[in-house]
């Protein structure tokens, strides 16, 4: 059967070119140009291979008179995995796990569609990147030797949809969908129009047949997805893979999730049988020291429903004349901003001092709930004396040194007072009822001001 031709469509104007060119003739705007499948010939359809629509047309009807049916779902057996996904893989559902090369994407999904196959589901595993015997040495090496996976070493779209339409399985890996191309466009894989062509099919498929598909994304040198931003978008969960190759620990994120909570974070330790879940991950974001040292304040933060323990590091030196502020893990602005407010409010000045400051383990913390956590922090090492042993804090903190509470400040306490700390600093309206057994052993210190917070700490030495 012969080939549509390709057509490139100005992204700005909608004009049309029959081949590519750097300017679009119509606007004249510069690399507009994405190559597309011209229209086909009457009667024919370039989706008909895979379905037309995504389900029977259907009669209109107002939202209350149509059945509101919860999603099954199917655990894959790896807790911190379904923690991600809200519970488990759901029936035609689309999955986009990104991550940097060599971070585990391949290990982990190969583990939990092994688990997946073990409990009874039909799987399918495409490999575009690597060959059988390169997923079946993978395989040896975790510990799976009598698996029973199916493996599709394929990259063309065509026929991995013919696999998927005669096979029908209930999960199938796409590892990655930047190898993926189709005969209906020219352009190479992992190109714009290949990507964005191959994934729409793949969503159809997964949404007219039921099967829960996983595309492998690969990342940008900045670690967003490379290709179009729609794939994000056409997609129901978008997770990504973070971590240092260099560490044993990786985590990954919920950034969109039509069948659960977003931002909701997996845990994981690379061993030598694949990633394992790490049932208490505070551990990882906590120096161990022997005893108290200065600059250092633990707070809690929270990443989905988990409370996490995470140790914020400030060394605070001489500086030049243009004194330098660096964050690793924390807003940079924001530390700027903290700084004046420590100065103008608390009597603290660093103007002519060298600030850095880190959170440990490499998570990343984005709430204004660290506020507190950092300006103590960097109070310690200024004055080079270390804050008390067991010793918290959390808190955002206004331009007018007011301290407002933070989201959940009670689960926040009762994960402190279970680890065993012993003195928290918090706001006013985020301290507990008296006689709450939940914090028996963690004196709490409400405060209002960050004047208040200061005098404390110093109360305290």
């Amino acid at each position: 059967m012969a080939k549509d031709k390709s057509i490139f469509t100005c992204t700005e104007c909608g004009g049309t070119s029959a081949r590519w060119m750097g300017k679009c003739p119509s606007c004249n705007a510069w690399n507009t140009l994405i190559e597309g499948s011209s229209e086909p010939a009457a009667g024919k359809n370039r989706f008909g291979s895979v379905h037309a629509s995504l389900a029977p047309t259907s009669e209109v009807l107002p939202l209350a008179q149509i059945e509101a049916a919860d999603f099954e779902r199917h655990p894959t057996g790896i807790d911190e995995l379904d923690r991600v996904l809200g519970g488990g893989m759901v029936e035609g559902g689309v999955v986009l796990i990104g991550g940097d090369p060599g971070i585990g994407k391949s290990t982990l999904l190969l583990q939990a569609v092994d688990a997946l196959q073990r409990s009874g589901m039909n799987t399918l595993y495409v490999t575009g990147e690597e060959s059988g015997a390169q997923v079946a040495m993978r395989s040896r090496r975790l510990g799976l030797p009598d698996s029973q996976v199916p493996v599709l070493p394929e990259i063309q779209l065509e026929k991995i949809l013919h696999t998927l339409q005669s096979r029908q399985p209930g999960i199938a890996i796409i590892d990655s969908i930047q190898t993926v191309y189709s005969d209906q466009l020219t352009s190479a894989p992992g190109s714009v129009a290949q990507v964005r062509e191959c994934a729409a099919h793949l969503t159809r498929t997964a949404k007219s047949t039921g099967t829960t598909i996983v595309l492998v994304g690969h990342v940008t040198k900045e670690g967003a997805l490379a290709g179009p931003r729609v794939l994000e978008h056409m997609v129901d969960t978008v997770l990504y893979f973070e971590g240092d190759t260099h560490s044993n620990f990786r985590l990954i994120r919920a950034i969109k999730n039509r069948f659960g909570a977003v931002n909701e974070i997996g845990v994981f330790a690379m061993t030598e049988k694949g990633l394992k879940g790490v049932s208490n991950p505070s551990a990882i974001f906590l120096s161990q020291h022997a005893e108290p040292v200065p600059g250092s304040c633990v707070m809690v933060t929270l990443e989905g429903t988990r409370p996490l323990l995470v140790e914020i590091q400030a060394l605070v030196d001489s500086g030049g004349p243009s004194p330098r502020r660096l964050s690793v893990g924390l807003d940079r602005d924001r530390l700027a901003m903290l700084l004046a407010v420590l100065h103008r409010h608390a009597g603290v000045a660093c103007m002519d001092q060298d600030v850095f400051v880190n959170a440990v383990g490499g998570v990343r913390i984005s709430e204004p709930a660290a506020d507190l956590a950092v300006m103590l922090a960097i109070t310690s090492s200024l004055r080079g004396k270390a804050l008390p042993k067991g010793f918290i804090a959390f808190g955002e903190v206004g331009l007018a040194g007011e301290v407002r509470p933070a989201p959940r400040g009670q689960d926040r306490l009762k994960e402190a007072a279970k680890l065993g700390f012993k003195v928290a600093v918090v706001p006013k309206a985020n301290a507990p009822k008296k006689n709450d057994k939940a914090f028996e052993g963690l004196k709490i210190y409400p405060v209002e001001r960050i004047e208040e917070a200061m005098q404390v700490v110093r109360g305290l030495d």
